[in-house]
């Protein structure tokens, strides 16, 4: 999924910009739905807590991932429900 090495890529170099976010979840979700979202948001789920326990200097930057992923979730599911 391109959209997992997007979000590998930028915290390899521990660079991140809010726009690039939204458009890699957006990407993801043209591609595969919300169900392929859902994904990353457990792969970033299991990725942020393990860089956090190995104190990884940009395990910041995977936690900014996940709540931004769990955002995009609740936005698009409240959108969705308001239709």
């Amino acid at each position: 999924m391109r959209a997992l090495e997007d979000i590998a890529q930028t915290l390899r170099l521990g660079q991140l910009h809010p726009t690039a976010v939204l458009n890699t979840l957006i990407a993801a979700e043209n591609e595969g739905g919300l169900s392929a979202v859902r994904h990353i948001e457990r792969q970033l789920t299991r990725s942020a807590d393990a860089l956090s326990e190995r104190r990884h200097p940009h395990s910041q930057l995977a936690q900014i991932w996940l709540n931004s992923t769990r955002a995009y979730l609740v936005a698009q599911t409240e959108q969705k429900q308001a239709v």
